[in-house]
């Protein structure tokens, strides 16, 4: 859950939303959004997530990332919004607040250094491919995950079954998706269901 205005609200992550979520929810469940000190995180764990996943508060206070691996260990994501830039060495530049702000950072760059405090899982997500329902952006995933030993989500993009498989074949092992699922677009077993079919160990619950 990932609550995308909370950090240009300057607000933190809506606490009652989480704990009702995480009343009924039976697979894992990350939130983000909001969360940028360790009180925070804290408090959304308290409320039942399973996971926290910060984006813009890791960029500005990079301290903060190593804290909470040190608090947390196990249970801190870190995500990256990224958009095509050819100007910089792996062609993609980081964005923060939501996607709105561009960094002038290196995307892969940036990866390696969170991947260097030792987070389990870094969650880029392509601006463009965002809701566009035309596929992952791929050469992203491919080489996060060839240059990071953390556990690598697709997200952005997904609009059809072979979608979710191209980003396994890319080195995803996590795949995340939203408007094909809102929307019925996609159900959720029938995902499951191709994804056996083409060899790809997937969680029934």
């Amino acid at each position: 859950m990932l609550d995308i205005t909370a950090t240009v609200e300057n607000r933190r992550t809506m606490i009652d939303v989480v704990r009702r979520v995480a009343e009924v929810a039976t697979v894992p469940f990350t939130v983000g959004g909001g969360i940028r000190d360790v009180a925070s995180a804290a408090a959304v764990l308290q409320a039942g997530a399973d996971k926290v996943s910060i984006s813009s508060a890791a960029f500005k206070t990079p301290d903060l990332v190593p804290t909470l691996i040190r608090e947390f260990g196990p249970k801190v994501t870190v995500a990256i919004d990224v958009d095509q830039n050819p100007a910089l060495p792996s062609g993609y530049e980081v964005y923060i607040d939501g996607g709105r702000t561009a960094t002038g950072f290196d995307a892969l760059e940036w990866a390696k250094r969170v991947d260097g405090w030792g987070v389990p899982v870094i969650l880029p997500t392509s601006k463009a491919g965002d809701g566009a329902r035309t596929g992952y952006d791929l050469p992203i995933i491919r080489m996060m995950a060839q240059a990071t030993r953390a556990a690598i989500v697709a997200s952005g993009g997904a609009g059809k079954l072979e979608h979710f498989f191209e980003a396994v074949e890319a080195a995803a092992t996590i795949l995340l998706a939203a408007s094909v699922f809102h929307f019925d677009l996609i159900r959720i077993p029938d995902l499951k269901q191709y994804l056996r079919h083409q060899g790809v160990n997937v969680r029934w619950r």
